[in-house]
């Protein structure tokens, strides 16, 4: 978690909350509260509030509302890039392993539901500003864009610019998962392991579609 947005030369009050724990808290509530209220419904008097600390607490760890959903963003790729990371070391075969990749995107976002909205939401403007967040997102799409090398590299997926691929593999996948945890295929997807059987046969639909072509 980044510590750049602390305010610099205002003295801490002897009360306050230990400086290692607060900046977690404050992520933990802000958390809570975009998975009750939606980004919309944001904001740090009532982050504030639900940490238990005073309005003016905050302002230590994050210079404002941005900072924080930054932060709650941030966390959100660490979990999604490891989670990945996981998968490619666990799994070598490319097919297989651009499957499991594809699942594993889908089971963080029903785990982390209030992570997801934030790390793709419109109140984050521009994830330049934030360097520990884009280095975080950028990880994680890293681990795609290899994985989809390495596929190029075997023979088991079509040629093309890597990127551009890995952009419609995570369009696809995170578009299931926007409508999964939305609630908009409800009827569908009654449950995870009703969530997890519909991931399986999407992703396996874009193991197809990336497949290379025999000539």
């Amino acid at each position: 978690m980044s510590r750049t947005a602390t305010r610099a030369g205002r003295r801490r009050p002897a009360n306050a909350p230990a400086v290692a724990s607060l900046g977690d808290e404050l992520l933990k509530a802000a958390a809570a509260l975009v998975a009750e209220r939606g980004p919309q419904g944001f904001s740090l008097r009532e982050v504030a509030r639900r940490a238990r600390v005073s309005e003016a607490a905050p302002y230590w760890h994050f210079a404002g509302k941005e900072a924080l959903l930054a932060g709650v963003a941030e966390e959100g790729f660490v979990a999604l890039a490891a989670l990945m990371a996981e998968v490619c070391e666990r799994v070598k075969d490319p097919d297989r392993q651009l499957q499991e990749l594809g699942v594993a995107y889908v089971r963080f976002a029903l785990a982390h539901p209030s992570h997801l909205r934030v790390m793709f939401g419109p109140e984050i403007r521009d994830k330049n500003a934030h360097p520990t967040l884009k280095a975080a997102g950028d990880r994680a799409f890293g681990l795609l864009v290899r994985a989809i090398s390495d596929g190029q590299r075997a023979g088991r997926v079509q040629q093309g610019d890597t990127e551009e691929l890995a952009v419609a593999a995570w369009a696809l996948v995170h578009g299931l998962s926007a409508l999964i945890i939305d609630g908009q295929l409800r009827r569908r997807v009654p449950n995870e392991r009703a969530a997890q059987r519909l991931a399986t046969k999407v992703t396996k639909l874009l193991q197809m579609g990336l497949a290379r072509q025999s000539s």
